[in-house]
């Protein structure tokens, strides 16, 4: 049983029966009243998202999580193919429950996957990828007082925020939990 000071930023939780991942929580006390946790948490099977507060003693269930080495093969319309590092079976994942990591996964991307009662339900990306500029805009002359960015294209498809002097072509770096540029490789 977790308490509230020990429900933070990406702990798994078990609630009715499913896995829910922390994707925000901020402790608020106020003058003379007990200690609230308001959280906002994601649904690893369906995707979907609900807000819950937490008053002072209120306890939470962590959810037993089971993490796999996989490595991505491909993705099709509706699903994420992968296979497990170990036993080499393939299998998939839906794509609406990954909230996004797919733009971010080339071939043969080592990943963790996440299994709540044998059932994958989530995948964990390395923290930083390499990936390469398919497309960017030239840089604007004269427009370069401060931290100017431009939209750059990945070849994964994935579209993000990059500094003037990246260029088509150019390896660069992605924080994969902020989804922003990191550096050029």
């Amino acid at each position: 049983m977790l308490s509230i000071k020990e429900i933070k930023l990406g702990k798994i939780l078990h609630i009715n029966n499913e896995p829910f991942v922390v994707i925000r929580a901020e402790h608020h006390k106020q003058a003379r009243s007990g200690a609230v946790l308001k959280t906002k948490l994601k649904n690893l099977i369906t995707g979907s998202v609900i807000e819950r507060t937490w008053q002072g003693n209120d306890k939470a269930d962590e959810a037993q999580i089971e993490k796999k080495a996989a490595n991505y093969l491909y993705r099709d319309d509706s699903q994420v193919y992968l296979m497990d590092n170990k036993s080499y079976e393939q299998f998939s994942i839906e794509l609406d429950t990954l909230g996004g990591k797919e733009r971010f996964l080339k071939d043969g991307t080592d990943v963790d996957v996440m299994y709540f009662n044998n059932t994958p339900v989530s995948i964990a990306l390395p923290i930083k990828v390499e990936l390469k500029v398919t497309s960017a805009p030239p840089g604007v002359k004269g427009n370069t007082a401060g931290n100017v960015m431009k939209t750059v294209e990945l070849e994964t498809g994935a579209t993000i925020q990059a500094p003037l002097f990246i260029n088509a072509g150019d390896i660069i770096r992605v924080n994969t939990d902020s989804e922003e540029y990191s550096e050029r490789v």
